[in-house]
């Protein structure tokens, strides 16, 4: 109970935050990066950020639990789960070979690393990484989410579930090996 409380607690006090902005940002190649979190470079600040609203699999089995969840999610095997993430991280990583644009509110997102990460909005040009990915079928709409300046949360919440059942009808990405052929409900 006391846990629950204390996180609660971080959340809002995490929501209360300014927004900091970090342009010219590049990625940083590390062996802990995946699709949706990994390390950047913005001048002589370097940290790594977890992207809000969305989960990409996991580019091991360290974390068996959340593999058969992003196994079960996309209708997948567990190897399948494996390989899709590390087509996830590369994704990202081209993605972000330009310079790009990082938001955050310095919010931790606890991880299994052995450094903090913060949860964070990755603009490339005029788009949302987070868009990117989704639409592109490499992650799926799932995790934190927060109150954004520039739009309804909700309504980015419910654009990227839309882009996720596009790339579902369409077997994009690692909807391409899915058994599943239903449109999205989650």
């Amino acid at each position: 109970m006391l846990g629950l409380l204390l996180s609660l607690v971080a959340s809002v006090a995490a929501e209360r935050r300014e927004w900091v902005t970090f342009t010219n940002c590049q990625y940083v190649a590390t062996k802990d990066c995946d699709g949706d979190s990994f390390r950047i470079r913005s001048g002589t600040n370097e940290f790594t950020v977890r992207l809000y609203f969305v989960d990409a699999p996991e580019t091991n089995l360290r974390y068996a639990e959340r593999n058969r969840d992003q196994a079960e999610h996309f209708g997948i095997t567990l190897d399948e789960t494996v390989r899709a993430g590390v087509k996830a991280r590369d994704v990202t990583r081209e993605l972000l070979r330009e310079p790009f644009t990082i938001r955050t509110r310095w919010a931790s997102a606890a991880g299994g690393g052995r450094e903090p990460r913060y949860y964070s909005f990755v603009e490339v040009g005029t788009n949302s990484l987070a868009t990117l990915l989704v639409a592109q079928g490499w992650a799926r709409t799932k995790g934190v989410t927060a109150t954004l300046s520039r739009q309804n949360s909700k309504d980015f919440a419910a654009r990227l579930r839309g882009l996720e059942a596009e790339a579902r009808a369409k077997r994009l990405g690692i909807w391409k090996s899915s058994t599943d052929q239903q449109p999205a409900t989650k």
